[in-house]
C-alpha cells in the first residue's frame, strides 16, 4: 500500500506559525512544507521544505508571480507527489492546492487563527473546491457554513 504523502502549504509569516502546529503529521506521514520564498528563507529542523514567489495581490506583477507560481508549484508537485495538502493560505499557495485537486488528491484548508468577523479571499475561494474546511472561531459558520469548527490549532 502506497504511503500517505503530505503538503504542509502557508504563506510566510503568522500563516506558516499556525502550520507549524501540524509539523508532528510529519512523524506519522511522509510529507514537506511548502511556503513563500522570503529574505528569511523559512526553516524548519528535520522538515523537508520547498518554496514559491512570495505574491502581495497589491502588486503589479501579482498575476504574472502568480503564474510562475503556478509552474514552480507544477514541478514541486510532479517531484513530491503529494495525496493532500493542509492550508492555512494565502495566494501563492492556490496553484499547488488547485493542482492536488486536480489530480485526485485532497485539499484542506484552515481559515487564518486571525479571522474571527470576515473571510479571507483565499478561503473563500478555496471554500468551493475543499475536501474538509476548518475554521478556529465559530462566528466563522455564517461564511462558511458546512466548515467544521475545532477550535484553534495552538
Amino acid at each position: 500500500m502506497k504511503r500517505l504523502k503530505i503538503c504542509l502549504a502557508a504563506s510566510s509569516g503568522g500563516h506558516f506559525e499556525q502550520l507549524l502546529m501540524l509539523k508532528p503529521l510529519l512523524k506519522e506521514y511522509d510529507g514537506f512544507f511548502l511556503t513563500e520564498r522570503t529574505t528569511y528563507k523559512a526553516q524548519v529542523k528535520g522538515a523537508k521544505m520547498k518554496y514559491v514567489l512570495q505574491v502581495n495581490r497589491e502588486e503589479k506583477l501579482c498575476w504574472f508571480k502568480l503564474l510562475v507560481n503556478a509552474f514552480l508549484s507544477l514541478g514541486i508537485y510532479i517531484f513530491e507527489r503529494p495525496n493532500v495538502i493542509v492550508c492555512t493560505g494565502v495566494l501563492a499557495m492556490i496553484p499547488m492546492c488547485m493542482l492536488v485537486k486536480l489530480f485526485g488528491g485532497k485539499v484542506i484548508y484552515i481559515e487564518s487563527f486571525a479571522k474571527i468577523t470576515s473571510p479571507t479571499k483565499t478561503g473563500k475561494l478555496i471554500y468551493k473546491f475543499a475536501d474538509k474546511f476548518y475554521v478556529q472561531w465559530e462566528s466563522m459558520k455564517v461564511f462558511y457554513p458546512k466548515a467544521e469548527c475545532l477550535g484553534g490549532i495552538y
